[in-house]
């Protein structure tokens, strides 16, 4: 069945003429066309004209375009440009998944369907096009993120010695997670630069516990129904103007070893640098900022990212929610893949 209007659409992964594993959620943010080309070669090269004739409207902040091809010799050369992609579909899954047939769709910022038409008839979605509104107001209503800002997590003192940790060793880059095959693996890429420090000290792991238990996690209760059973890393970060600290759009759960968590943390250390803010880029261009020691929590599924720190040095401690439900899925990771019981991914 083709989506309705209203309906997610299917994430997934596709190489591109640029990326052998381009992670399609990310793009969400943006309008997002998706044209499912028809293996027919008059057929492909009539709507390949239609969407060069355009080409103007996408500029990837706005809207862009994806092309999913089932046969990557039906358009020989191709090359990923600004507001343009290939996604090569060789075992026809994604097309599977997205309904019968070729077809033209529309997402909105949520990569929700707002409209679709048949290969031969799409005057009418790129009339649609032309009126977008940008990607914040497509909703109609100013959006916020659903997240929870909790100020006074951790007292000034606390924060110090926890900046001074991560000063005394430095932090070392870390990858992200990648599934590959039926594990998941910690690859190094430029999706992020941060310097990590993981906390080993059993009574400062417990001090921090303490903290979180007494002060944050009936909050994240009232707040968001959730009850915290379980956290993963007692991790120090930092973000630093000097290696260009960033984090780009990503979601914290879509691996196979990372699906157990809920909720993300992110608990500001300090204040004083520039940059260095939480976006949520499906529910506008708006930015989350807790003040020093206190925390931003939100899903594990929701798309965001830490701008890139233009001044100074961002500290954060980082960690991840889980729940029994949630243990469960990590056990039965680690049952299935050998992993070390210290190990979450």
């Amino acid at each position: 069945m083709p989506l309705s209007l209203g309906e997610l659409a299917p994430f997934f992964i596709a190489p591109t003429p640029s990326n052998t594993g381009f992670v399609f959620d990310t793009a969400a943010g943006r309008f997002v066309l998706l044209l499912f080309l028809p293996q027919e070669p008059q057929a492909a090269v009539a709507a390949l004209k239609i969407l060069a004739a355009h080409q103007h409207l996408f500029d990837d902040v706005k809207l862009s375009a994806f092309v999913v091809l089932r046969d990557r010799d039906t358009v020989k050369g191709a090359t990923d440009k600004t507001g343009l992609r290939w996604m090569f579909d060789d075992s026809g899954k994604i097309t599977e998944r997205y309904g019968p047939g070729p077809h033209w769709l529309l997402l909105d910022p949520t990569l929700r369907a707002l409209g679709a038409a048949a290969i031969e008839t799409p005057d009418g979605l790129f009339a649609m096009m032309q009126r977008l509104p940008a990607p914040g107001g497509h909703a109609g209503t100013p959006l916020v993120a659903p997240v929870l800002t909790a100020p006074r997590i951790f007292e000034p003192e606390f924060c110090q010695a926890l900046i001074d940790l991560h000063a005394a060793d430095g932090g070392q880059f870390t990858g992200v997670m990648r599934d590959a095959g039926d594990r998941t693996v910690m690859v190094m890429d430029e999706l992020k630069k941060r310097r990590d420090v993981l906390i080993g000290d059993p009574d400062l792991v417990a001090a921090i516990t303490e903290r979180l238990e007494r002060r944050l996690y009936p909050y994240i209760k009232q707040a968001l129904g959730f009850t915290v059973t379980h956290i993963e890393r007692f991790l120090v970060s930092c973000y630093d103007a000097d290696d260009g600290g960033v984090f780009h759009p990503h979601r914290d759960n879509t691996t196979q070893g990372t699906a157990y968590r809920k909720f993300a943390c992110s608990l500001n250390l300090n204040a004083g640098f520039e940059g260095g803010d939480l976006r949520f880029a499906e529910f506008g261009p708006a930015t989350y900022r807790p003040p020093a020691g206190g925390a931003v929590v939100f899903a594990c599924g929701l798309m965001h990212e830490a701008l890139k720190v233009t001044k100074g040095r961002r500290y954060a401690f980082l960690p991840f929610f889980y729940d029994e439900a949630g243990a469960e899925v990590l056990a039965a990771y680690r049952a299935r893949t050998a992993a070390p019981p210290g190990v979450a991914t």
